[in-house]
Protein backbone atom coordinates (compact mmCIF):
# COMPACT_ATOMS: atom_id res chain seq x y z
CA UNK A 1 0.00 0.00 0.00
CA UNK A 2 1.19 3.50 -0.83
CA UNK A 3 2.30 5.61 2.14
CA UNK A 4 0.65 8.92 2.91
CA UNK A 5 3.18 11.53 1.77
CA UNK A 6 3.64 15.17 2.72
CA UNK A 7 1.97 17.94 0.73
CA UNK A 8 3.25 21.50 1.08
CA UNK A 9 0.55 24.19 0.81
CA UNK A 10 2.05 27.61 0.10
CA UNK A 11 -0.51 30.29 0.95
CA UNK A 12 1.70 33.41 1.06
CA UNK A 13 0.99 35.46 -2.10
CA UNK A 14 4.45 37.09 -2.12
CA UNK A 15 6.56 33.93 -1.73
CA UNK A 16 8.88 32.65 -4.47
CA UNK A 17 9.90 29.00 -4.74
CA UNK A 18 13.34 27.98 -5.89
CA UNK A 19 15.79 25.08 -5.73
CA UNK A 20 19.08 24.79 -3.89
CA UNK A 21 20.88 21.46 -4.03
CA UNK A 22 18.18 18.91 -3.04
CA UNK A 23 16.05 21.38 -1.14
CA UNK A 24 13.00 23.50 -1.88
CA UNK A 25 13.74 27.14 -1.05
CA UNK A 26 10.96 29.55 0.00
CA UNK A 27 11.93 33.21 -0.38
CA UNK A 28 9.95 36.17 0.94
CA UNK A 29 10.97 39.79 1.28
CA UNK A 30 12.16 40.80 4.76
CA UNK A 31 11.95 37.22 6.03
CA UNK A 32 14.57 34.48 6.47
CA UNK A 33 14.80 31.95 3.66
CA UNK A 34 13.25 28.58 4.45
CA UNK A 35 14.43 25.22 3.11
CA UNK A 36 12.62 21.90 2.91
CA UNK A 37 14.11 18.64 1.57
CA UNK A 38 12.41 17.52 -1.64
CA UNK A 39 12.83 13.95 -0.47
CA UNK A 40 9.97 14.37 2.02
CA UNK A 41 7.45 15.85 -0.42
CA UNK A 42 4.73 14.19 -2.49
CA UNK A 43 3.12 17.39 -3.72
CA UNK A 44 3.29 21.20 -3.65
CA UNK A 45 0.17 23.35 -3.89
CA UNK A 46 0.71 27.07 -4.53
CA UNK A 47 -1.86 29.79 -3.87
CA UNK A 48 0.64 32.49 -4.84
CA UNK A 49 1.32 34.46 -8.00
CA UNK A 50 4.99 35.37 -7.45
CA UNK A 51 6.43 32.34 -9.19
CA UNK A 52 8.38 29.10 -9.20
CA UNK A 53 11.82 28.64 -10.73
CA UNK A 54 12.17 26.40 -13.82
CA UNK A 55 14.87 24.48 -11.95
CA UNK A 56 12.38 23.56 -9.21
CA UNK A 57 9.80 22.56 -11.81
CA UNK A 58 12.36 20.27 -13.44
CA UNK A 59 13.31 18.74 -10.10
CA UNK A 60 9.63 18.08 -9.29
CA UNK A 61 9.13 16.38 -12.66
CA UNK A 62 12.19 14.17 -12.13
CA UNK A 63 11.04 13.16 -8.64
CA UNK A 64 7.36 12.78 -9.55
CA UNK A 65 6.31 15.55 -7.17
CA UNK A 66 3.01 17.08 -8.25
CA UNK A 67 3.21 20.87 -8.48
CA UNK A 68 -0.21 22.52 -8.56
CA UNK A 69 -1.19 26.17 -8.96
CA UNK A 70 -4.47 27.52 -7.55
CA UNK A 71 -5.83 31.04 -7.35
CA UNK A 72 -5.89 32.59 -3.84
CA UNK A 73 -9.57 31.62 -3.49
CA UNK A 74 -8.88 28.03 -4.54
CA UNK A 75 -9.73 27.78 -8.23
CA UNK A 76 -7.56 25.36 -10.20
CA UNK A 77 -5.11 26.97 -12.65
CA UNK A 78 -2.49 24.41 -13.71
CA UNK A 79 -0.51 21.36 -12.68
CA UNK A 80 3.05 20.27 -13.45
CA UNK A 81 3.33 16.48 -13.27
CA UNK A 82 6.15 14.00 -13.33
CA UNK A 83 6.34 11.06 -15.74
CA UNK A 84 3.11 9.12 -16.21
CA UNK A 85 3.24 5.77 -14.44
CA UNK A 86 1.50 2.64 -15.66
CA UNK A 87 1.38 1.54 -19.26
CA UNK A 88 -0.34 2.91 -22.31
CA UNK A 89 -2.64 -0.11 -22.49
CA UNK A 90 -4.42 0.97 -19.30
CA UNK A 91 -5.18 4.43 -20.70
CA UNK A 92 -6.27 2.98 -24.03
CA UNK A 93 -8.71 0.78 -22.12
CA UNK A 94 -9.91 3.82 -20.17
CA UNK A 95 -10.48 5.79 -23.38
CA UNK A 96 -12.30 2.86 -25.01
CA UNK A 97 -14.63 2.32 -22.05
CA UNK A 98 -15.38 6.04 -21.82
CA UNK A 99 -16.79 5.79 -25.37
CA UNK A 100 -18.77 2.62 -24.62
CA UNK A 101 -22.15 3.84 -23.39
CA UNK A 102 -23.12 0.73 -21.41
CA UNK A 103 -19.74 0.14 -19.75
CA UNK A 104 -19.27 3.82 -19.03
CA UNK A 105 -22.73 3.99 -17.47
CA UNK A 106 -21.95 1.01 -15.22
CA UNK A 107 -18.95 2.83 -13.72
CA UNK A 108 -20.88 6.09 -13.46
CA UNK A 109 -23.71 4.31 -11.61
CA UNK A 110 -21.32 3.04 -8.97
CA UNK A 111 -19.78 6.48 -8.45
CA UNK A 112 -23.26 7.94 -7.90
CA UNK A 113 -24.27 5.04 -5.65
CA UNK A 114 -21.25 5.77 -3.46
CA UNK A 115 -22.12 9.46 -3.28
CA UNK A 116 -25.80 9.01 -2.37
CA UNK A 117 -25.01 6.24 0.12
CA UNK A 118 -22.47 8.46 1.89
CA UNK A 119 -24.78 11.49 1.88
CA UNK A 120 -27.42 9.33 3.52
CA UNK A 121 -24.88 8.02 6.03
CA UNK A 122 -23.87 11.59 6.99
CA UNK A 123 -27.51 12.40 7.77
CA UNK A 124 -28.01 9.15 9.68
CA UNK A 125 -24.89 9.82 11.74
CA UNK A 126 -26.08 13.37 12.50
CA UNK A 127 -29.49 12.08 13.55
CA UNK A 128 -27.85 9.57 15.87
CA UNK A 129 -25.45 12.08 17.46
CA UNK A 130 -27.57 15.26 17.56
CA UNK A 131 -31.20 14.14 17.72
CA UNK A 132 -32.23 16.91 20.14
CA UNK A 133 -31.02 19.64 17.77
CA UNK A 134 -32.66 18.42 14.58
CA UNK A 135 -36.10 18.30 12.98
CA UNK A 136 -36.29 14.51 13.06
CA UNK A 137 -39.37 14.22 10.85
CA UNK A 138 -37.54 16.07 8.10
CA UNK A 139 -34.46 13.89 8.50
CA UNK A 140 -36.52 10.70 8.40
CA UNK A 141 -38.21 11.85 5.20
CA UNK A 142 -34.97 12.77 3.41
CA UNK A 143 -33.20 9.61 4.57
CA UNK A 144 -36.10 7.59 3.15
CA UNK A 145 -35.96 9.58 -0.10
CA UNK A 146 -32.23 8.93 -0.46
CA UNK A 147 -32.80 5.21 0.05
CA UNK A 148 -35.31 5.24 -2.81
CA UNK A 149 -32.93 7.26 -5.01
CA UNK A 150 -30.18 4.72 -4.27
CA UNK A 151 -32.42 1.98 -5.60
CA UNK A 152 -33.32 4.06 -8.65
CA UNK A 153 -29.66 4.81 -9.40
CA UNK A 154 -28.86 1.10 -9.61
CA UNK A 155 -31.21 0.76 -12.58
CA UNK A 156 -30.67 4.09 -14.34
CA UNK A 157 -30.87 3.36 -18.07
CA UNK A 158 -28.92 6.41 -19.26
CA UNK A 159 -26.50 9.04 -18.02
CA UNK A 160 -29.23 11.66 -18.33
CA UNK A 161 -31.43 9.65 -15.98
CA UNK A 162 -28.50 9.08 -13.63
CA UNK A 163 -27.68 12.80 -13.57
CA UNK A 164 -31.30 13.60 -12.71
CA UNK A 165 -31.20 11.12 -9.82
CA UNK A 166 -27.87 12.47 -8.58
CA UNK A 167 -29.13 16.05 -8.77
CA UNK A 168 -32.32 15.18 -6.89
CA UNK A 169 -30.33 13.41 -4.19
CA UNK A 170 -28.00 16.40 -3.79
CA UNK A 171 -31.00 18.75 -3.50
CA UNK A 172 -32.60 16.60 -0.80
CA UNK A 173 -29.32 16.17 1.09
CA UNK A 174 -28.45 19.87 1.06
CA UNK A 175 -32.00 20.80 2.10
CA UNK A 176 -31.00 19.68 5.62
CA UNK A 177 -27.45 21.02 5.62
CA UNK A 178 -28.35 24.22 7.45
CA UNK A 179 -29.66 22.17 10.38
CA UNK A 180 -26.21 20.59 10.74
CA UNK A 181 -24.70 24.01 11.46
CA UNK A 182 -25.10 24.43 15.22
CA UNK A 183 -22.79 27.37 15.91
CA UNK A 184 -22.11 30.87 14.51
CA UNK A 185 -25.41 30.97 12.65
CA UNK A 186 -25.10 34.71 12.06
CA UNK A 187 -22.24 34.04 9.65
CA UNK A 188 -22.53 30.38 8.69
CA UNK A 189 -25.83 29.31 7.15
CA UNK A 190 -26.84 27.28 4.15
CA UNK A 191 -29.82 27.91 1.87
CA UNK A 192 -28.59 26.23 -1.30
CA UNK A 193 -25.37 25.11 -2.97
CA UNK A 194 -23.85 28.07 -4.85
CA UNK A 195 -20.66 28.03 -6.93
CA UNK A 196 -18.72 30.29 -9.29
CA UNK A 197 -18.81 32.27 -7.11
CA UNK A 198 -19.96 30.98 -3.71
CA UNK A 199 -22.28 33.57 -2.19
CA UNK A 200 -21.89 32.84 1.54
CA UNK A 201 -19.10 31.67 3.87
CA UNK A 202 -20.35 28.07 4.12
CA UNK A 203 -20.42 27.65 0.36
CA UNK A 204 -16.99 29.27 0.09
CA UNK A 205 -15.64 26.79 2.65
CA UNK A 206 -17.17 23.80 0.86
CA UNK A 207 -15.87 24.97 -2.52
CA UNK A 208 -12.34 25.37 -1.15
CA UNK A 209 -12.35 21.86 0.36
CA UNK A 210 -13.74 20.41 -2.87
CA UNK A 211 -10.83 21.96 -4.78
CA UNK A 212 -8.34 20.37 -2.38
CA UNK A 213 -10.02 16.99 -2.81
CA UNK A 214 -10.20 17.33 -6.61
CA UNK A 215 -6.49 18.10 -6.78
CA UNK A 216 -5.53 15.10 -4.66
CA UNK A 217 -7.91 12.82 -6.57
CA UNK A 218 -6.44 13.89 -9.91
CA UNK A 219 -2.93 13.23 -8.58
CA UNK A 220 -3.99 9.79 -7.32
CA UNK A 221 -5.47 8.84 -10.70
CA UNK A 222 -2.36 9.93 -12.56
CA UNK A 223 -0.16 8.08 -10.06
CA UNK A 224 -1.81 4.76 -11.01
CA UNK A 225 -1.57 5.52 -14.73
CA UNK A 226 -5.04 6.88 -15.49
CA UNK A 227 -5.99 10.10 -17.27
CA UNK A 228 -7.77 12.43 -14.85
CA UNK A 229 -9.44 14.28 -17.74
CA UNK A 230 -11.33 11.33 -19.29
CA UNK A 231 -14.30 10.39 -17.14
CA UNK A 232 -17.37 8.18 -17.18
CA UNK A 233 -20.04 10.30 -15.46
CA UNK A 234 -18.97 13.91 -15.95
CA UNK A 235 -18.83 14.95 -19.60
CA UNK A 236 -15.42 15.58 -21.15
CA UNK A 237 -14.59 19.27 -21.54
CA UNK A 238 -11.29 21.05 -22.27
CA UNK A 239 -9.47 21.64 -18.99
CA UNK A 240 -11.99 19.67 -16.94
CA UNK A 241 -10.67 16.79 -14.82
CA UNK A 242 -13.75 14.69 -15.44
CA UNK A 243 -12.50 11.42 -13.97
CA UNK A 244 -11.28 13.20 -10.83
CA UNK A 245 -14.76 14.70 -10.47
CA UNK A 246 -16.28 11.22 -10.92
CA UNK A 247 -14.19 9.57 -8.21
CA UNK A 248 -14.34 12.43 -5.71
CA UNK A 249 -18.16 12.39 -5.74
CA UNK A 250 -18.33 9.49 -3.31
CA UNK A 251 -15.66 11.06 -1.06
CA UNK A 252 -17.08 14.59 -0.77
CA UNK A 253 -19.73 13.96 1.93
CA UNK A 254 -17.31 12.11 4.19
CA UNK A 255 -14.12 14.12 3.72
CA UNK A 256 -15.25 17.65 2.85
CA UNK A 257 -18.80 18.17 4.12
CA UNK A 258 -18.15 16.77 7.58
CA UNK A 259 -14.86 18.65 7.92
CA UNK A 260 -16.56 21.92 6.94
CA UNK A 261 -19.24 21.38 9.58
CA UNK A 262 -16.66 20.52 12.24
CA UNK A 263 -14.61 23.63 11.50
CA UNK A 264 -17.68 25.82 12.00
CA UNK A 265 -19.31 23.98 14.89
CA UNK A 266 -16.04 23.77 16.83
CA UNK A 267 -15.39 27.46 16.11
CA UNK A 268 -12.01 26.77 14.57
CA UNK A 269 -12.87 29.42 11.99
CA UNK A 270 -15.12 32.46 12.21
CA UNK A 271 -17.17 34.67 9.93
CA UNK A 272 -14.49 37.38 10.21
CA UNK A 273 -12.32 35.27 7.94
CA UNK A 274 -14.58 35.84 4.93
CA UNK A 275 -15.30 38.92 2.84
CA UNK A 276 -17.83 39.76 0.14
CA UNK A 277 -16.64 41.09 -3.21
CA UNK A 278 -18.51 43.69 -5.26
CA UNK A 279 -19.69 40.86 -7.53
CA UNK A 280 -21.37 39.17 -4.57
CA UNK A 281 -18.85 36.34 -4.30
CA UNK A 282 -17.38 35.44 -0.91
CA UNK A 283 -13.63 35.04 -0.37
CA UNK A 284 -11.68 33.34 2.42
CA UNK A 285 -8.73 35.26 3.91
CA UNK A 286 -5.19 33.90 4.26
CA UNK A 287 -5.36 33.10 7.97
CA UNK A 288 -8.62 31.17 7.64
CA UNK A 289 -7.22 29.31 4.62
CA UNK A 290 -4.24 28.22 6.73
CA UNK A 291 -6.53 26.93 9.49
CA UNK A 292 -8.58 24.97 6.96
CA UNK A 293 -5.48 23.47 5.34
CA UNK A 294 -4.06 22.36 8.71
CA UNK A 295 -7.40 20.72 9.58
CA UNK A 296 -7.44 19.07 6.14
CA UNK A 297 -3.97 17.65 6.68
CA UNK A 298 -4.92 16.35 10.12
CA UNK A 299 -8.08 14.74 8.77
CA UNK A 300 -6.04 12.92 6.14
CA UNK A 301 -4.00 11.22 8.87
CA UNK A 302 -7.03 9.63 10.54
CA UNK A 303 -7.63 5.98 9.69
CA UNK A 304 -10.73 3.98 8.85
CA UNK A 305 -11.51 0.42 7.78
CA UNK A 306 -11.93 0.39 4.01
CA UNK A 307 -15.15 -1.53 3.27
CA UNK A 308 -13.78 -3.34 0.21
CA UNK A 309 -10.15 -3.97 1.15
CA UNK A 310 -11.01 -4.76 4.78
CA UNK A 311 -7.83 -2.93 5.76
CA UNK A 312 -7.20 0.24 7.74
CA UNK A 313 -6.21 3.15 5.53
CA UNK A 314 -5.76 6.88 6.21
CA UNK A 315 -8.49 9.16 4.88
CA UNK A 316 -5.77 10.83 2.84
CA UNK A 317 -5.29 7.64 0.81
CA UNK A 318 -8.95 7.04 -0.02
CA UNK A 319 -8.63 8.69 -3.42
CA UNK A 320 -5.52 6.59 -4.16
CA UNK A 321 -7.29 3.37 -3.11
CA UNK A 322 -10.31 4.15 -5.30
CA UNK A 323 -8.01 4.98 -8.22
CA UNK A 324 -6.28 1.62 -7.79
CA UNK A 325 -9.61 -0.21 -7.67
CA UNK A 326 -10.77 1.54 -10.83
CA UNK A 327 -7.52 0.64 -12.58
CA UNK A 328 -7.98 -3.00 -11.54
CA UNK A 329 -11.49 -2.97 -12.97
CA UNK A 330 -10.31 -1.47 -16.25
CA UNK A 331 -7.62 -4.15 -16.51
CA UNK A 332 -10.26 -6.85 -16.00
CA UNK A 333 -9.11 -7.93 -12.53
CA UNK A 334 -12.40 -6.80 -10.94
CA UNK A 335 -15.82 -7.41 -12.45
CA UNK A 336 -17.06 -3.96 -11.43
CA UNK A 337 -15.68 -0.76 -9.93
CA UNK A 338 -16.34 -0.93 -6.15
CA UNK A 339 -17.34 2.51 -4.83
CA UNK A 340 -16.43 3.69 -1.34
CA UNK A 341 -19.27 3.11 1.13
CA UNK A 342 -18.66 4.85 4.45
CA UNK A 343 -19.57 2.84 7.53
Amino acid sequence: MKKLGNVLYLTSPDAFLGLEDEALVIKKEDQPTKKLPLLNLEGIVCFNYTGVSPFLMGACVQRNINLTFLTPNGRFMARVNGPVSGNVLLRKKQFALSEDEDKSLAIARNCVLGKIYNQRKVLQRAKRDHALLLELDQFDAVIADLKELLENAQFAASKAELMAIEGNAAKRYFSLFDQLIFQQKDHFFFYERTRRPPTDPMNALLSFLYVLLANETASALEAVGLDAYVGFFHADRPGRQSLALDIMEELRPVLCDRLALNLVNRKQISGKGFSIKESGGVLMDDETRKVVIVAWQEKKKEELLHPFLKEKVPYGLLAHVQALLLARHLRGDLEAYPPFFWS
